[in-house]
């Protein structure tokens, strides 16, 4: 009997641990033509909203890259170190009410994320409603 308690605990806290790393943490973008990853963005909560930063480009030949594209502040910053996940919020299972940067295009759009699976993420930008965009999914790294 005290084996099945211990390992039903075991399986809680491994459980647990799973869903609490939540969208926290480094994650691959994937290319949706060639299926590879293309850059590493690390997502982080500041002030109670989730953000996302390019912290890695993984072609050595994009490294030097800048948002020529972008508005703002963001105009002819490095695509390393950019921003480009602003001020989700959670609701529920997702996040959402917040902005995501295409660095490429310099075009910003509405977004949501949400977990699919404790390595997979859900990525969403669109424009005026989520039915017109595109879902990326990332991958965590290990």
């Amino acid at each position: 009997m005290k084996k099945l308690v211990v390992i039903i605990l075991v399986l809680f806290s491994i459980n647990t641990f799973a869903q609490s790393r939540g969208v926290i943490g480094k994650w691959n973008t994937i290319d949706e033509v060639s299926g590879k990853a293309m850059s590493v963005v690390e997502i982080y909560e500041h002030n109670n909203k989730i953000y996302g930063k390019v912290i890695e480009i993984l072609n050595p030949k994009n490294r030097n890259n800048t948002c020529k594209d972008c508005p703002g502040d963001d105009h002819n910053k490095p695509i390393l170190g950019l921003v480009i996940i602003k001020g989700l919020v959670k609701d529920g299972l997702e996040y959402n009410d917040g902005r995501i940067l295409d660095p490429k295009s310099g075009k910003l759009y509405k977004c949501y994320i949400e977990l699919e699976g404790t390595d997979k993420l859900k990525v969403r930008g669109y424009l005026g409603f989520s039915l017109i965009g595109r879902t990326q999914y990332w991958e965590r790294v290990k």
